[in-house]
């Protein structure tokens, strides 16, 4: 009798939902919107009844089902439980893992960091294929992290291990991050933080670039640097300098094999590692310095596949 697998990532636009055989192929995907009023209060409500839909439609039963692995943008400990809730969800503190399996009838689930599930796909089935340690960093609207060791997510104690965008990486910032500090890495190696570094280096005098005559965006910036802009390399340069030297002190406490980097950003392909690279072999310790920089494989289908692969065991 096939056994089956669901992967759900919960985005704040979109939920993807992926099916997989216990193999882990992937049979069939498909989307439903992020409903976020009411504090989000249909979005698992939701996830579930598009679950019993697809197993309606592909005449699974229950017994079938091996579990569903859930990945949601938010602290979540082992336990599933949403230690810091999802602000941008609008939700609380809660236990996600129960209350979607109260909401399956008694399936089996599993819970954690959408972040660190997209880092476990791509380390079972992407840019870090069989790597046992990995860092994976994704170059967003902010900078997310997921840290694969021994074939395991980094977790911690509250379910908020990898977050690499909150590494304090400027004393002089005075702008606030998200998080309330200043400094952080993902004000300056995210999308917006690439549009920061751009409008701060064209204020700083009248240089020619054609970068003053489009609506900034990191891709704008990139595409500049792939032109030859001479204005838009030295913004790279000062994006490399900032994500070099944070992966470097990620890379100094865990010793990965592979760095993978991953996003919107990471769009701007291989140009982005030439800027990164170096400056991460100045400041790592020499003992870590033998890292493969990657760009990430599974593009938005990697949290469907790292979710899949909690519940299938996918890396031990």
């Amino acid at each position: 009798m096939s056994k089956y697998v669901f992967g759900v990532d919960i985005g704040g636009t979109t939920v993807k939902l992926g099916l997989f055989t216990e193999a882990g192929e992937l049979m069939d995907k498909w989307e439903i919107p992020t409903v976020t009023a009411d504090h989000g209060e249909k979005i698992v409500p939701d996830v579930a009844d598009s679950i019993k839909a697809k197993m309606a439609e592909k005449s699974i039963a229950k017994d079938d089902v091996i579990g569903i692995g859930i990945g949601a943008p938010g602290a979540t400990d082992e336990d599933g439980v949403m230690t810091g809730g999802a602000v941008n969800l609008g939700w609380g503190v809660f236990n996600l893992r129960t209350t979607l399996e109260e909401l399956t009838g008694g399936i089996k689930v599993k819970a954690a960091n959408d972040a660190n599930v997209a880092a476990y796909g791509e380390a079972w089935k992407g840019g870090g294929k069989g790597c046992k340690n990995m860092v994976a960093v994704t170059l967003g609207t902010g900078v997310g992290g997921g840290i694969i060791v021994g074939g395991k997510i980094v977790t911690g104690a509250n379910g908020a291990g990898g977050e690499i965008g909150h590494i304090h990486i400027e004393d002089d910032e005075t702008e606030k991050c998200n998080c309330g500090h200043e400094g952080c890495l993902e004000q300056y190696a995210s999308a917006t933080g690439v549009v920061r570094l751009a409008k701060r280096r064209l204020a700083k005098d009248d240089k020619p670039s054609s970068l003053r005559n489009v609506e900034l965006s990191a891709k704008e910036v990139f595409d500049a640097v792939r032109a030859g802009d001479a204005v838009a390399i030295e913004i790279a340069e000062r994006f490399g300098y900032y994500l070099g030297k944070g992966l470097a002190a990620v890379a100094n406490v865990v010793n990965p094999e592979i760095i993978l980097i991953g996003g919107g950003v990471s769009k701007a392909g291989d140009l982005l590692i030439p800027y990164i690279e170096p400056v991460f072999l100045k400041y790592v310790f020499p003992p870590c310095k033998n890292v493969e920089f990657k760009l990430a494989e599974l593009g938005n289908d990697a949290g469907i596949y790292g979710s899949a692969g909690l519940i299938l065991g996918a890396m031990d």
